[in-house]
Order: C-alpha cells, then structure tokens, then sequence
C-alpha cells in the first residue's frame, strides 16, 4: 500500500475560501460583467461581434440562423449558456435597448412590452453598417490576440472600436460588489466631444457638457438637466446641474419622463397620449400599473385607457374624466408611476484590467488613447506591406532594366532553384525578389505594363514617405482620428431622440399636482381669508348690484380682493411692518359663503400677540432688479431690494420698522425707475418719483411720502405708475369715476398732494379704494363691507377730470360700504392694483379710512 501522506496539506477553510472567492470575483469582473474602457464592450458582446465578421455576415450579406452564429461562437470562444449567449445577441439587436444596434436581426426579437425573442431557431441575424466600425482594421494587426478557452482558437482582447460604444451604446452589468450603469448618447456629440478633447487637451468637464447635452436614450422621452438637492451643511434645498455633477465624477442621477400630448377626444373631453417612454420602461406594465392605481382609487379622474401603439409606432391613450384636471392627472401620473424615473449612472470601466469609476473627460481620453495606438499599429502594418511591395518592385524594375540578361540567365538555368540562386547572385537581389521575377508572367514585359511597374513603385514609394510621415508625428495621428469621427458623425448620427430640458422643479412636490389656474383672495378684516376661481363671479355691467362673495360675521367686513395664480407666493405684511410669507395654494379653497380660515393659521404664518395682517401682495418670483415700495397709514415711504423677501422665516421677518402711532399698510413692485402715486381718504393724490426714495435695508424707517393736511385723514391706497393707465377711484357709497393719471404732474415727495376727487359729505363718504387700470381687455371686482362682489368690465366705467364727483359703480344695500378693488386681464386673471408696471405689478385693493389695507400681486 503506498503511503500518499506527504501529498497532503492543511489548509484553513477560511483561507481556501478567501481564495477561491477572489479568485471567482475577480473572473466575473474582467471576464464577464464589466466592459472594457476601449472598445465598451464584454467579453460576450466581443466575441458575437468578431465570430459574425468572421462568418462574412455583413451589412450587405445574407442573414444567418441566429443558431449557427450562437453555435459556432460558443465552440471557438464563449464556453459559457446557449441561452444567455442568444440573450446578449438578442440585446445587440433591439432599437429599444441600443441606442445604434450593431446586429440586424430578422424576426422577432422581442418589444417593449416586455416580449422575449422568438427561439434562436427561428430568428436570424448580421451586422449593421455601423458594427463594422467596431471590426474596422482588425485585419492589419492593430489589436493583441490571445488563445481562446481550450488553446485552439485566437480571439481578440479587444476590438479596434472606431466607433466610441462604450458612451454611445452604453452598458449595464452586475459584477461582485460592483455594478456598471452607462447611458447611451447620441453619436454627433460623443464625436464633438472628443474633437474638443483632441484639439485641447485641458479641456474641463464643464466646457464637454456644452458639447453633451445628456444620455440620448433609444426610446426617446425627455430628461431634466437640473435637479433639487439638500446642501449636507445648511440642510437647505438647492438647484444643482445634476448632468455636469453626473459626468465630473462619473456618478450621478438623472430624471426621465414620458412624452406626452393633451388631444381633444368626443367633443368636451381631454385625453393624455404616450408617444415616447423612459429607458428600459416596459409599456405593458405600465399601463397595468395605471390600471391598478386606478382600481384601488389611488389614481383619479381617468375613465378609459388603452394600447393604441402599432408598426407605426407607441400610443397609449389616457383618457380623462369630464371634470377632471388634465395637468392635475398627469402629474399624478408622474408621481406614481414609471412614466417618470431616474437613470443612476454609474461609469465603471475596466483600465488596463481594473475596474475604474471614470468621468466623463476621462472615459473620452482612454477612448482617443486607444484609437492612437490602433492608427499607430495599422500604419506600421501598411507601412510594412508598403515597403515589402517596394522590395518586390525594385527587384522587377532591375530586371525589366536588364531584361535580355535576366533571361539568359534563366534560359541557361538548369531548373527553378538554380535559376533563383544565379539571379540573386549577379543582379544582386533578395529570394523575394528573385522569386518575383521568375513568377513574372511574359505578357509584363510589354511596354505599357512596364510603365505600370515604375508607377506603381513612385505611389508606394510616396506611401512609405506619408506613412513614416504619420508616425513620426503625433499631430497626424491626431488628425486621422479627427477625420475619421466627423465621417463617423456624417454617416450614422442622426438626429437626437431624448430631449433635454432645463426644469428644475422635476421632482414631484404635491404643488406639482396643484392645478395651475387663476383665483380669487379675500380677506376680512379680522384676517380670515379664502380662494376661489375667477369663474365664481360673472361678468355684469357697471351700476349691478353683485353677488354674495363673501359672509360676513360678528361685523367682520372683506378687507381685501386681490386676483393670483395658485402656484404665486402671497406675502403678508403685518401692522407692525413684519412679513409671512405662504403659497397661495395653501390658502384653502372655500365657497362663496364660507367664512374662511384666519391666516394665523396658514402655513409659514405665526403672527405675535397684537398684531395684524394689512398688506398682503402677490408674487410669481423674486427677480433681482425689482424693489418692494412699502406706505403707511401715515404717508411714510420705503423701498427695499425685492430679493431680500425670497426666505422668510415661519416667525416672519422685519420689513420695515414702524413706530407705535402708525402702521403698515401697502405694498407694490416697482423697476426703481417709476413713480409713485399715494391717495388718501379725503382726496388727495401726491405723485413723485420713486427715484427720490433711495433703497433701504428691511430694517429702515422710511421716509415722508405725503403729508396729510386735514384732520382725519389717512392714506388709502399707494401704487406704483404704469404708463397710460388710469385710476379707477372708488367712495364708500359706491361712487366712482376713472381718471387719466397724466392730469396729476408729478411733483416731490413730502407734499400735502393736489385733489382727486369732489367728495360731498354722506352722499359720496370718504375715499374707499383707488385701482390702477387699462382698457385692455381689463375687468374689475369689487367688493363691499357686507360681502357683496360685482365683476365687471372697466371699459364700463367713463373717465371724468380730477374735479368730478364720478358715477354710481356699484350699488349698495342699506348702510353697506365699498371696501375692495380688484383688477384682471380677461382671460389671464392678471389682477393688478392702483399703480401696475411694466413687469406687471398688480397692486390689490385699498380699504377705506381707518381700516386695514390691501396690497399688490406681480404676475
């Protein structure tokens, strides 16, 4: 018995399996999951594409049962799953997973629903045009060949790869403890890009970003360049460029969405149709998830939906119900479902066999190292074929040179071998050249294929030059490869399919799902307020009486009127010169009879002990250059740069400092190149330039604005001037007149004012309200102390001078007063006040003397 003992070694299990699992991830690394930085592609990919181009099934050849291609290159290369070989050749030849398919395949190959492919015995396949790109030169020894799996074949270790199909095509992987994600781009701006890293090397990420845009997906669909990130220090919500983070540091994220189209369907009906879908989205999950979401009540306001999608191609018909939002609906349907997702890219590549997450510039440099060293390669190989033709030539121009003598000594040759041996030894020549002349066929000698010989030696000769030229300069070989992307461009980029848009409010908020549309704001004068539509108040002529907008309880009077879009920021100043600031969404949308709920209960409003919202203005943005004019109920003036309102605290902040026998009462938009008119409840008007108020902090006092000369008197309205426009002026008993605001001359600030309007006691009351108006298009409401509204056009309204009483506007019940004015373009609802801009400011109401005031809305 023979004693094998000493064979044997201990081992730690521990350690073997360390080892062996090593070993077996970093197998699945290199050899099977990740692509290759230089030609972009895995081992499998690789091997399918140089199998079929040495089958000869090009672009232009017969197709090939996919079985064959699948057999033969799994017997030379691939020693691994027919199934998963067939899945990858499969993946080569979907136009909805690459983005420029490098296989042309005949029958089907699965679809966007999610279909797998027809058995590989019926399906059949060859290269696309632009996979010969990628086998371009393979021929000429420009890439390394290594044994196959069992040492009976040679395979390349990577592909020439003319074409860039690493970011072109992209890829996708799953190795151990790593993963690759790369998008597809389109083909014009890859070859741009490396263009513009070819001419300048210290090109920098952001200067590439210019040139690529984005992923271009194979499915279209649009993608948003910008992105709402938290800052990890301030814990704020910021706007960053999601794609330039994306390719600085090779990782990032980036958001599709479907294309999609409103279509009109059976008259008053609206339908979403679903043209284009994010990468990777299988349709018909999609729409059993729509389905399912509306099952289960998590989705509202859809009543029919269905595939219409045919060789034509993608249609998916949503359609909604009669009083459903479309916008509402399709913001939904982004929120909760997969007609918006993220791409999470990851640019994970194999450099020289490690696996490197790689930026955008650094993928693109790797890719023109490559293509430098496969142009070097191919000219030294033609350089070699050049010069070894050249040999041959001169051996046959020496003997076409000494014809006669060449022939004697082959005519006195005893055979073949001794002929060679004597030519080489008296015309001093090469075997190589000796061999070529004893092959020379007799019909050479003529005269014109003589001249053949000596031409075609000059243009090698002259080949050689060009080519020891190419590789002597490195600039050449640069712009070899320059010139060989623009062709690449010219023939196979097409247009760009994804589109790009810079949207940074992508991120499905639940203000994304408010309704975009135009409503009404009340306030009362104990600070309740509501919204409604526009569309509540019906258009009626000037002297009607109005409908009920507004309850009033326990003597609580409508303050304020003011006309917004729901997705507007309302401010609220307070009496004692603090601001709060709120969506005008989150104002609760109640009926024309509810009450309201009080705005020290909205969200971003904790008004203190004492104090009262006065001024209340309207804002779609915070635009540098604009300026926020505030008054008060005593004439004081201040202006303040717009922007320093965009963050306001829940606990508010100072807008301007008040003292304790006035109060804060307007507030407007300006340009800081306007003028600005202030009104007061016994009427006068004083009209200045807001030049004269120099921009203070939101601390400042203010300065005076006008004096107020009688006894009683008080501001009731402020506003900035818009060019011809009038002002609608409104008493208490619903007088009301409009008149030209070039009648009042603009004078310095700090003046009494001149007169407005003739008031004349009980019959008229005081000055309630003053607007700034138009004839364009423009319609007012206005609203009384007893909650009446009346909405009408303000071309309705006659103008008289500055010296008249006016006309009756709106008639009033029995001890009920005007309280509020609100103006709007017909069909915008752009409300506007008593002094709109160019931008447009649209101030709001004014109350009447001894009440709290309105303010403005921008729209």
């Amino acid at each position: 018995m023979t004693d094998n003992l000493g064979d044997i070694r201990a081992i730690r299990v521990e350690d073997e399996m360390r080892v062996s699992y090593l070993d077996y991830a970093m197998s699945v690394i290199v050899a099977r999951a990740l692509p290759d930085v230089r030609d972009g592609l895995k081992p499998v990919h690789r091997r399918i594409l140089y199998t079929m181009g040495e089958m000869g099934l090009s672009s232009t050849s017969s197709y090939r049962k996919c079985a064959a291609i699948v057999g033969e290159v799994m017997g030379k290369y691939h020693p691994h799953g027919d199934v998963a070989l067939y899945d990858a050749l499969v993946r080569l030849a979907q136009d909805f997973s690459m983005r420029y398919p490098l296989v042309d395949g005949q029958g089907n190959f699965g679809s966007v629903d999610g279909d797998s492919a027809a058995a590989m015995r019926y399906t059949e396949a060859r290269l696309t045009a632009i996979a010969a790109e990628m086998l371009a030169d393979i021929d000429k020894e420009t890439v390394d060949f290594v044994d196959n799996y069992d040492g009976t074949q040679r395979e390349p270790s990577v592909l020439p790869a003319r074409l860039p199909s690493l970011l072109v095509n992209g890829s996708s992987g799953i190795a151990v403890g790593m993963a690759t994600n790369i998008p597809p781009h389109h083909l014009g701006e890859i070859c741009d890009a490396t263009i513009a890293i070819i001419n300048d090397p210290e090109i920098t990420s952001d200067d590439l970003c210019q040139i690529v845009h984005g992923p271009d997906f194979p499915t279209g669909g649009t993608i948003y360049r910008f992105e709402q990130q938290r800052n990890p220090i301030t814990g704020e919500q910021e706007t960053v460029d999601a794609i330039r983070q994306m390719y600085a540091h090779g990782r990032g994220r980036v958001v599709m969405r479907a294309q999609v189209a409103f279509e009109e369907v059976r008259g008053d009906r609206m339908a979403i149709i679903v043209t284009e879908l994010p990468y990777q989205v299988n349709k018909a999950s999609l729409l059993e998830k729509i389905a399912e979401l509306v099952k289960d009540k998590k989705l509202e306001g859809i009543s029919d939906l269905r595939d219409e999608s045919d060789r034509d191609g993608m249609r998916m018909y949503i359609e909604i119900k009669r009083d459903a939002n479309p916008h509402k609906v399709l913001n939904n349907l982004f929120k909760h479902t997969s007609m918006q997702t993220a791409f999470n890219m990851n640019m994970l590549a194999l450099v020289d066999g490690q696996p490197q997450t790689l930026s955008l510039k650094a993928v693109l440099q790797h890719y023109v190292e490559h293509r430098r060293e496969i142009v070097r390669r191919r000219t030294e190989y033609d350089l070699g074929k050049a010069r070894a033709r050249a040999h041959i030539l001169e051996g046959l121009k020496t003997a076409l040179d000494h014809l006669d003598a060449v022939i004697k000594t082959i005519r006195e040759s005893a055979d073949t071998d001794v002929a060679r041996t004597n030519l080489m030894t008296r015309f001093d020549l090469s075997e190589l050249q000796a061999q070529a002349i004893l092959d020379l066929r007799l019909a050479r000698l003529a005269a014109l294929e003589q001249k053949k010989i000596e031409d075609e030696y000059l243009q090698v000769i002259q080949l050689i030059a060009e080519l020891e030229d190419i590789l002597a300069n490195t600039s050449r070989v640069l712009a070899i490869i320059r010139d060989e992307l623009d062709e690449l461009k010219r023939r196979h980029a097409g247009d760009r399919r994804t589109r790009v848009e810079d949207d940074s409010s992508r991120e499905m908020t639940d203000e994304d799902l408010i309704a975009d549309e135009d409503v009404v704001v009340t306030i009362s004068g104990r600070g309740y307020v509501k919204r409604q539509p526009v569309d509540t108040y019906r258009r009626q002529h000037r002297g009607g009486k109005g409908i009920i907008g507004h309850v009033t309880r326990e003597e609580d009077a409508v303050e304020h009127l003011l006309v917004a879009n729901t997705h507007d920021w309302a401010l609220f100043f307070t009496n004692r010169g603090r601001v709060f600031s709120t969506k005008v969404h989150q104002i609760p949308d109640a009926s024309r009879q509810a009450k309201g709920l009080p705005i020290i209960n909205l969200p971003g409003v904790q008004v203190e002990s004492g104090e009262v919202p006065m001024a209340t203005i309207m804002l779609p943005d915070f635009k540098a250059g604009s300026y926020l004019v505030l008054a008060t109920r005593r004439g004081i003036v201040k202006k303040t740069p717009l922007e320093q309102f965009e963050r306001v605290r829940s606990s508010g902040i100072r807008a301007i400092t008040i003292n304790d026998e006035d109060e804060l009462a307007w507030v407007d938009v300006s340009t800081g190149h306007d003028d600005v008119i202030i009104a007061t409840a016994k009427g006068k008007l004083a009209r200045f330039a807001e030049a004269e108020v120099r921009p203070m902090g939101r601390d400042a006092a203010g300065v005076i604005g006008i004096r107020l000369a009688r006894q009683g008197d008080s501001v009731v309205g402020m506003s900035v001037v818009e060019p011809d426009a009038d002002l609608l002026v409104l008493t208490e008993t619903g007088v009301g007149k409009r008149v030209a605001l070039t009648e009042f001359r603009r004078k310095h600030r700090g003046g009494q004012g001149v007169g407005l309007i003739s008031l004349e006691g009980r019959k008229t009351g005081d000055v309630a309200a003053v607007q700034q108006v138009t004839d364009a298009d423009e319609e007012l409401l206005l609203i009384s102390a007893g909650g009446q509204v009346i909405r009408t056009e303000t071309n309705t309204i006659n103008r008289y001078s500055s010296s008249a009483r006016g006309v009756i506007v709106m008639r009033l019940a029995e001890g009920d007063r005007v309280v509020a004015i609100a103006a709007f373009r017909a069909g915008l609802a752009e409300g506007r006040g008593i002094g709109d801009n160019d931008d447009p400011e649209t101030p709001g109401a004014t109350p009447p003397a001894g009440d709290p005031g309105s303010g403005s809305r921008e729209s």
